[in-house]
């Protein structure tokens, strides 16, 4: 437990040589420190939390990332990614996020930045205004907003294929 005084009085800390553990000596009030609030996420329940195994990744701005992801329920790309995406739910690429020489499956994507490679879509895929997608694209169901940008080989999604 981290200490803190709330008093002004002298209070020394003892650290002991190597091996040892630091403790306080002398406190005449101690409160722990705070720490980073613990907030329930809003789920789509009427604001029970979100699911504890929920496992997401952000690939921030500036950031570039490339090999091999796996059991990842969403991917959101705000940087430049080259991997191959396995046992992934969902992918966003947001308008800063590149995705390149790379290959996806997965149930539902939403692309505002950058896609070229494989991109299979079991359900939606959504390309937004500011999208470009290049490559071997399947989908289950399209939409592009006006200004997206779909180029390549397009094909609807069979799963018995």
């Amino acid at each position: 437990m981290l200490l803190s005084r709330k008093d002004s009085d002298s209070t020394d800390t003892a650290f002991p040589s190597a091996g040892g553990t630091p403790r306080a000596t002398g406190l005449a009030e101690t409160t722990p420190l705070p720490g980073p609030a613990r907030r329930p996420a809003a789920g789509p329940a009427g604001g029970q939390a979100a699911d504890a195994n929920s496992r997401k990744l952000i690939v921030g701005q500036g950031i570039s990332l490339a090999g091999e992801i796996t059991a990842c329920d969403r991917l959101v790309v705000e940087g430049t990614v080259k991997v191959t995406l396995n046992q992934t739910r969902a992918i966003e690429i947001t308008e800063s996020g590149v995705f390149t020489d790379g290959k996806a499956e997965v149930e539902e994507a939403e692309i505002s930045g950058t896609y070229a490679g494989e991109l299979t879509v079991r359900g939606r895929l959504l390309i937004r205004a500011t999208g470009r997608v290049n490559g071997t694209i399947r989908y289950g169901e399209l939409e592009v907003e006006r200004g997206g940008k779909l180029s390549g080989k397009l094909a609807l999604f069979d799963p018995k294929t």
